[in-house]
Parts: structure tokens; sequence; C-alpha cells
């Protein structure tokens, strides 16, 4: 049977799911955040810097950060929207011998007053995390509940702990643009890319990815969203932030699923994206 316990990590109220293997998630309350994966095996696949407030003062770095309702300053509102930095409530946890899982939910009525005011529609987003066996799958709904269509991005701005970046690379991605995000479409797998500076690239959704590193390999698939964006700030960009140590950049890479621009969704309509990681060692 699933095991699910109330805790705390840092200063933040979480909750933690153990399936029957033995494997198991955190996940905070604040920004339906998840801080913590950890495989059967008891290894630990998610980064989070040392230097990160655990305190709900400022978004978390690391873990998989919520985006919603834009990508960075994609959108007229907060950088990477609001949902990252607000309180959301356990909805729905439990599982058998085969899974275990947990889900979280916000909407406009939780919000601070400011974030409310910013962006005054009717909302509800479900984020339900699902252990079973060495996979961590996640299902990731936005519902327009009110009378008006409105814009919104999403990601799921995922931190890998990947040990050595010199030694990580991703095969699968397809077509690609820099920063400026003229996107230069290519029906051609790029090759495997590595990492031996800053990289802050968007590309083609495509529906699987691998991540190798000098210890591991992970699948990664989605659907429902448009992008990966792959990031990493590298030596100097990593200094200069306050919440991350300055070697810490080479320990993760961020591989997120993405719809980096924001797109209409009507009234009493839905949308829904996927994210599968599964271990393959």
């Amino acid at each position: 049977m699933a095991v699910v316990t109330m805790t705390e990590y840092g200063a933040l109220p979480a909750v933690q799911i153990t399936a029957a293997d033995g494997a198991n998630i955190t996940v905070s309350l604040f920004g339906a955040h998840l801080l913590s994966w950890k495989t059967a095996d008891g290894t630990e696949r998610l980064f989070v810097s040392s230097q990160t407030p655990l305190d709900g003062s400022k978004a978390i770095r690391g873990g998989v950060p919520v985006i919603f309702p834009q990508f960075n300053v994609r959108g007229p509102g907060l950088r990477h929207g609001f949902a990252r930095v607000s309180q959301w409530r356990v909805s729905d946890s439990g599982g058998d011998g085969g899974h275990a899982y947990v889900e979280l939910q916000l909407n406009q009525q939780d919000l601070a007053a400011e974030h409310a005011a910013a962006w005054p529609h009717a909302f509800e987003l479900t984020l339900r995390y699902t252990l079973q066996g060495d996979a961590l799958d996640a299902r990731f709904t936005v519902h327009n509940s009110g009378t008006a269509e409105f814009p919104f991005g999403v990601a799921l701005h995922t931190y890998y702990d990947v040990g050595q970046l010199a030694a990580t690379s991703i095969s699968g991605l397809q077509g690609q643009s820099y920063t400026d995000h003229h996107l230069q479409t290519s029906t051609q797998d790029t090759p495997a890319l590595h990492f031996d500076q800053k990289h802050d690239r968007l590309y083609q959704s495509t529906p699987a990815l691998t991540l190798n590193t000098a210890s591991r390999t992970l699948h990664l698939e989605q659907q429902g969203f448009d992008n990966w964006v792959v990031w990493n700030p590298g030596q100097a960009d990593a200094a200069a932030l306050t919440d991350l140590a300055d070697e810490e950049y080479l320990r993760f890479i961020c591989i997120e699923p993405a719809r980096i621009d924001q797109q209409l969704l009507a009234a009493g309509s839905s949308w829904t994206g996927t994210h599968r990681i599964s271990c393959a060692s």
C-alpha cells in the first residue's frame, strides 16, 4: 500500500508519498513544488540548490517549479507566473501495490490578493504526480471555470541532478532557437547535445528525449505541450544568482515541457499536459 505522510521540507508544509517498493516523492504545498524524487534504490533524481530559501519568501530554486499563467516574461504579469509562489491544496492521494499518487489544486480563491487582482480570471489548476515502478508521471490540467476566455502559458521547469554536467548529454531534440525565440524549424534530429557553457534554448515538442549522465539514463516523454526548454546558467550567470551556490551549476540541467507562448483557453474548457520520466539505469 502507498503511504501518505504530511511533513516539512525546510520550513514548508509538504506531503510525502511512498510507494510499496520504497520509491517516494516530496511535494511542497507552496507552489505544488516537487522537491524530491527518490527511486526504489534510494537515488535522488532531482536537484535542489543548497542556497534556495525554503520558507515561502520566494520561488524555490530546483525540483520542479510549476509555471502558470506565463512563461518567463511572455505575458504582462509576474515573471513565470504566480502558481509557483502560491499555496496549493492536497485534493487527493493514495495508491495500491503498483502505484502511489498525490493530487494538488489551486484556483482564484487561493491566490494572494495581489495576484488575484493582477490576473482576474476564474480557473482551476490540478497537478497529479504518480509513482509507478522506476517512473514518475505528472498530469497538469488547466480549467477555465469562468465565463470569458483567458490566455495562458505553462511549463514544468524540471531540474535534474546529473552529478557531472560535463558527462551529460541529451538526445532526441528537434529544431531549436536561441533566447531571441526565432524558432529554426527542422525535421532532423539535432546531434546529441553536450554542455560546456551556458545553455538557454527552446526546441520543438517531440514525444520523447533521452537524458544521459555518467551514471544513469532517463527517458522523458510529453504530450500536450509545444516545446522542450533546456537551460543551464553557466558559470557567470550562476555566480550572479543569490539562491545558487557558484559551483552548483555543474550538478544540474533543466529540461522542461512547456507552452512558452500564451494561448487562449475558452470559457468552460480545459487543457491537459502530461510528462513521464522513466529510469533506464
